[in-house]
């Protein structure tokens, strides 16, 4: 039985665990404020909030449900429109209608959604912050200014507390909270439930949800862990494609991919949900190496200390990849398991030299993530192995790094190319290069022969002129949807320039135009 809070109700879902809960939420609670709308994670329109209780309070997310399996909110707080509502419109939803900032409404609730999460965020309220908080929602008819101007107001509200000169709600007592840097922590909570942003049952939560905790985890099962019996965890036939068994178990993480290519085969399949529990979540640092687990995600990946530490600029990075709901359920393992040619996270740790430790739950092994490709959608993966953890050596001071990445568009959308470069430093030379590119072939490619010609290089331009002839050579890639093979071989080149420039910003841009 799987067991979450939906808004202030219990819910208790016999329904099979991969059915999907935009899906619940509509047909079976008539809770309709959440709309269909692509299915595939692009509009934003079925926008929800899951909040997790940690040891720093609650902590919520803005999720697209269209993408997101039942047994994935096996207690937790789930979170629509509806859940939101009160006897008059609350701020963010008065802010929107003054500002003008609908028309046929079909948008609305996913970006009051996405907006509330914003607010029981730790992010600072800043315009550009408020402004990405909303990526994931598309209107089609309204113009996103009269929105902007509906966001800016909700940062004055928040500014407001920041500065702890706010009042309360009720007597006009003066009140002063300090707003917790953890996402949804009680002195946040009870300042949104003051201003009316949230309704009340919001501060029940926390114990409710602690409650729901201690109770057993029931049909949902999670991805075995070291000393768990591991007969469970065997598929009943192997498929060898994508390393899923599609008879047997089936594994997922955020399923950002999965439903939107297998929606039916999904939902009534044998699942272990990597992201139940802790065991395959973290970030930590070893020595020098860093240790992620394969269910950690985008965003924890943007909230790593060890993470910004290590790549300042990852944040910007991050940003290029898919929207912000994506982003908070989007596994690690999940983008290499995925296979695909462009799969963004996979470029980036390509270029790291990353190695990943397969476990069936009981045994492990350990390869290079640059041998896990084997061919077009084809991992060197048995259907009973799934991703534990990923590793790579931090940079350090030493290292250089960059990623980049075109689309037709900045934030949804998949790569036309991607690439990203890593090279570490002594004296003015080159002693280690990796360099890996995606949308150039059938699969995510490490370019190990120009990666080697560049080690015990000095940098100048003539290097960047071989660099880019050894890569022309390397790849192979097709004429498709992204573009032609010539646009996807100037783009590269074009792209690895912009490595140099940007990691060696002492290199002449004249003369690499000319290469």
């Amino acid at each position: 039985m799987i067991r979450f809070i939906l808004n202030s109700k219990l819910i208790a879902a016999d329904e099979p665990p991969g059915m999907l809960l935009l899906d619940l939420v509509r047909y079976r609670e008539h809770l309709t404020g959440t709309k269909i709308g692509c299915r595939e994670g692009d509009c934003g329109a079925c926008t929800v909030l899951i909040g997790e209780l940690t040891g720093g309070g609650m902590v919520y997310r803005s999720v697209t449900s269209c993408l997101t399996a039942l047994g994935n909110v096996h207690q937790k707080h789930v979170v629509t429109i509806e859940g939101m509502n009160m006897e008059g419109l609350n701020p963010l939803q008065q802010a929107v209608c003054e500002e003008g900032g609908t028309q046929c409404g079909f948008c609305t609730p996913g970006f009051i959604v996405s907006m509330a999460g914003f607010c029981l965020s730790g992010h600072a309220p800043t315009q550009a912050a408020a402004r990405a908080a909303v990526d994931g929602n598309i209107c089609r008819c309204t113009g996103y200014k009269s929105i902007e101007r509906a966001l800016d107001r909700m940062n004055d509200l928040l500014k407001e507390a920041v500065s702890g000169e706010l009042r309360a709600t009720s007597g006009g007592e003066a009140a002063s909270y300090k707003l917790q840097a953890t996402s949804g922590g009680l002195d946040k909570m009870r300042f949104l439930v003051e201003q009316g942003i949230l309704p009340e049952y919001f501060l029940d939560i926390p114990k409710r949800m602690a409650e729901l905790a201690l109770e057993p985890n029931g049909a949902v099962r999670a991805a075995a862990s070291e000393g768990e019996e591991a007969a469970s965890y065997k598929p009943q036939a192997a498929s060898g494609r994508n390393g899923l068994d599609t008879r047997g178990r089936r594994f997922l993480g955020g399923g950002t991919d999965l439903y939107v290519q297998q929606h039916a085969a999904m939902v009534g399949a044998d699942i272990g949900f990597l992201t139940v529990g802790d065991q395959l979540k973290g970030i930590v640092q070893e020595g020098g190496r860093c240790v992620i687990g394969g269910a950690a995600t985008v965003t924890d990946l943007m909230e790593s200390p060890v993470i910004r530490q290590a790549f300042p600029r990852f944040e910007h990075y991050a940003r290029l990849i898919s929207s912000t709901p994506i982003r908070n359920i989007a596994t690690v393992a999940g983008n290499f398991v995925n296979a695909s040619p462009i799969g963004d996270l996979t470029i980036f740790f390509l270029a790291l030299d990353a190695s990943l430790t397969l476990s069936d739950g009981v045994a492990r092994r350990e390869l290079p993530l640059r041998k896990f490709f084997k061919k077009y959608k084809t991992l060197d993966k048995r259907p009973e192995e799934f991703v534990e953890k990923v590793s790579f050596d931090l940079p350090g001071g030493r290292g250089l790094f960059h990623f980049e990445k075109v689309s037709k568009r900045t934030c949804l959308d998949i790569a036309s190319v991607n690439t990203a470069m890593l090279v570490k430093m002594e004296g003015g030379v080159i002693t280690e290069g990796h360099l890996s590119a995606g949308g150039v072939g059938p699969v995510p490619a490490y370019l190990e022969g120009t990666s080697l010609l560049m080690k015990g290089r000095r940098v100048d331009e003539g290097l960047v002129a071989e660099v880019l002839e050894s890569a022309d050579g390397e790849i192979r890639p097709i004429s498709d949807a992204r573009g032609t093979e010539a646009y996807k071989r100037l783009l590269l080149g074009q792209l690895i320039k912009g490595h140099f420039l940007t990691l060696f910003p002492g290199l002449s841009v004249e003369a690499l135009l000319e290469i």
